[in-house]
């Protein structure tokens, strides 16, 4: 297992792919936990599973998600949770601010 932290101001999921891609992974999970200032999620549209909604959140959230890497390319889940409610969805981007991001990355062998 590898360990990829995501430090402050930093965006998280080109700091992922980015370890993932100096580890030379290809195929793995990925579990993330930490904070986030901002991030862009999606959603499928309740009428049109292929329609994604987009969007986006500029408040302190915890964050914790999983994920897995196919064909070397990062695909996160998340759960956002800010002080007054919960987002969740397919994380598109997400920026550090005041704490940090820790992936745990298997790959698989």
């Amino acid at each position: 297992m590898h360990l990829i932290t995501v430090g402050r101001d930093a965006e998280v999921l080109a700091t992922i792919q980015a370890g993932v891609d100096d580890l030379r992974i290809t195929a793995g999970a990925i579990t993330v936990i930490g904070a986030v200032q901002t991030a862009t999620v999606s959603v499928m549209h309740q009428d049109d599973a292929l329609v994604d909604r987009l969007r986006h959140y500029d408040l302190p959230m915890e964050l914790s998600g999983t994920g897995e890497i196919v064909n070397g390319r990062v695909h996160l889940h998340v759960t956002l949770y800010a002080e007054t409610a919960t987002f969740g969805g397919h994380l598109h981007a997400a920026t550090v601010r005041d704490f940090f991001v820790r992936a745990y990355v298997a790959p698989l062998v």
